[in-house]
């Protein structure tokens, strides 16, 4: 299969592999290096950040912002919406929306662990949102889910992020079998080297600069079929006051 794709390359930031670790080494040690190779292979993304890491690294989110990237919202703790009540979701999205909308325009929205009740899709909209990516194709939810109408976009995410570091044969073979669009997403803590560490396999193996090598592979796959990279805003059409995008690469 050859055809060309739009494909989001989109990223979550928050503490290391939440909720086995409560450090930022990813945010320090990571974040860098992601935007060096982003910006050497000219391709915009868009990053979901949460409140928490905007309050603790606002250089790191100007950085994000000033090299022509999107940043949306990841809830603003990183707990999950699905064990809150419909007023500690609404608190949580004001919180983070107020934080992160002092860097940028934010209109993009995932909820920590891809988990998002549909009836708390209101209070996204409410904030002015004007896509969720907080579903996922390879869940059972989305399998089975009814389809409803929101005035805001719901774009799901293709693949988990583990299946971005496996060995390039098999990675290759599902990357080049995802529908368009494809909504790829890492983690800053993946780019940096957990593989001694005790956490389970999905979160250490081949972290650090595997990783970043993989991640350059995966992109340089989808040039090579001729892809289209895009912000998850750059979905939706609608005109938006933000920072140009970095030139797309086709």
């Amino acid at each position: 299969m050859n055809r060309p794709n739009d494909v989001c390359i989109t990223i979550d930031l928050e503490q290391d592999c939440p909720p086995f670790l409560a450090t930022y080494r990813g945010m320090a040690e990571g974040s860098g290096p992601l935007l060096a190779r982003l910006a050497a292979e000219r391709v915009p993304a868009t990053f979901f950040a949460t409140g928490d890491v905007a309050r603790r690294f606002p250089d790191v989110i100007r950085s994000i912002v000033a090299a022509g990237h999107e940043l949306g919202c990841h809830g603003d703790t990183h707990r999950r919406f699905d064990a809150m009540s419909a007023d500690e979701a609404r608190a949580e999205i004001v919180a983070a929306t107020a934080e992160l909308r002092r860097f940028y325009p934010v209109v993009s929205f995932r909820a920590p662990n891809l988990r998002f009740p549909d009836e708390y899709v209101p209070l996204l909209e409410a904030q002015g949102y004007q896509l969720d990516s907080s579903q996922a194709k390879y869940k059972s939810s989305w399998l089975f889910g009814r389809p409803r109408r929101w005035e805001l976009a719901r774009v799901p995410a293709s693949t988990t992020s583990s299946v971005l570091r496996l060995p390039r044969w098999l990675r290759s073979a599902i990357l080049s079998r995802l529908e368009s669009p494809v909504v790829l997403f890492v983690h800053p803590w993946e780019f940096v080297d957990f593989r001694a560490s005790s956490l389970r396999l999905d979160c250490r193996f081949r972290t650090g600069a595997a990783a970043l090598a993989c991640l350059e592979d995966n992109i340089r796959l989808f040039k090579r079929r001729g892809a289209t990279f895009l912000r998850m805003i750059d979905l939706v059409g609608k005109p938006l006051d933000v920072p140009a995008a970095l030139p797309a690469h086709a």
